[in-house]
């Protein structure tokens, strides 16, 4: 019987139990939940077309316009110069740059003048009999004859006859072989073809040189040459005396160029071709990494925006009705960072920066500086 009632009281208890839950869920009122509405803020350009310049971003190294690699062509032993022959010494146009003992070679030069001297004097007597009308002639030229300097023309003959006699007598021969020699004596002083510094020595005084020997390298410091590699589209675009910037890597300094020569061949593997720009001021040096940008042509009725607003490269976001919405454009030229595209209505506007999970017909609210500046 004890059993029963307490069974009896524990079912009464879950039974009332379950009836207040329900009550009290009954009379538990869910407050009117409002839509709220996010509307992002974003940042626009009003498009306004213009004739757009399109420029060639390229680069490379800065290479000497006049370099020369010197080269021995006799034999021998460097002397000093008065200047040491070392990497950055400067020389002027005609300056020596190198000089070659020639003193053997010079002594064989003179002898080889005195034998023509001989000849000469040998034939003056049938001259004189044979060929009165030259012998004046020839009598002046063997008395101004001087073995210590360069040899002067030989008298023209008057006649077929003297000329026959003449190299009959080995006069002529004699004399084109000094010629040469004389030539060949110059080559013992190695001079600057024009102003400009050493940057590259392999020899110093006192070395014995042979012939065909590399002693070095010299630039001319005053003018340089940019060669670029540009796609070949844009070849019918460039042309000789085109005004060109250049940059160096830093963006600190800058210079004026000019296109001076534009090969007439297409690279085959990079389907590129290669250009030259001229370029003089302060502070280049060959081997200089330099940036160029080359304007091509004019673009016009065209805008310029970042890259990073093209939705898959044909197409931008803009603000109609406090709503974005998608407009297709027309890319023209892709730089590094920005694309003039055309198509687009002026007075358009074009969101500036990039919004994370737009789409069409997502509210915005555009910024404005002047409601920033009220709520400061």
């Amino acid at each position: 019987m004890r059993k029963l009632i307490i069974t009896g009281a524990g079912l009464a208890i879950l039974a009332l139990s379950f009836l207040l839950y329900n009550f009290f869920k009954n009379s538990k009122k869910n407050p009117n939940s409002k839509a709220t509405k996010i509307e992002k803020t974003v940042f626009v350009d009003v498009a306004q077309n213009s004739e757009i310049p399109i420029e060639i971003t390229a680069n490379g190294n800065l290479i000497a316009k006049n370099k020369v690699d010197v080269y021995s062509e006799v034999q021998g032993v460097l002397q000093t110069t008065g200047k040491d022959f070392r990497v950055g010494t400067a020389y002027q146009k005609g300056q020596t740059l190198l000089k070659i003992n020639n003193q053997e070679f010079y002594a064989s030069l003179q002898s080889q003048r005195s034998s023509l001297q001989n000849l000469i004097a040998s034939v003056m007597p049938d001259l004189r009999l044979d060929y009165p009308e030259s012998f004046e002639t020839w009598n002046a030229y063997l008395q101004n004859f001087d073995i210590n300097n360069t040899l002067k023309s030989l008298p023209k003959a008057k006649t077929s006859k003297e000329k026959y006699f003449i190299s009959g007598k080995n006069i002529y021969v004699t004399y084109y072989n000094i010629k040469n020699l004389e030539v060949r004596l110059g080559k013992y002083n190695i001079k600057a073809p024009f102003s400009g510094v050493l940057t590259e020595a392999l020899v110093t005084d006192g070395t014995l040189v042979r012939a065909g020997q590399k002693m070095g390298e010299f630039i001319d410091t005053s003018v340089f040459e940019l060669p670029l590699s540009v796609s070949a589209s844009f070849a019918d675009m460039l042309v000789k005396g085109k005004s060109v910037e250049l940059f160096n890597l830093e963006k600190t300094k800058s210079w004026k160029g000019t296109v001076t020569r534009i090969n007439g061949k297409i690279d085959q593997s990079s389907q590129t071709i290669q250009i030259f720009i001229e370029v003089k001021g302060e502070g280049l040096r060959e081997g200089m990494y330099l940036e160029a940008n080359v304007t091509t042509k004019s673009v016009p009725e065209a805008f310029e925006l970042n890259r990073k607003l093209l939705v898959e490269n044909k197409a931008i976001y803009v603000v109609k009705n406090d709503k974005l919405d998608l407009i297709t454009v027309n890319p023209v030229h892709f730089n590094e960072n920005s694309v003039v595209v055309k198509g687009i209505t002026n007075g358009e506007q074009i969101v500036s920066k990039s919004i994370a999970g737009a789409y069409v017909g997502m509210p915005v609210k555009i910024f404005s500086e002047k409601q920033q500046s009220d709520k400061k």
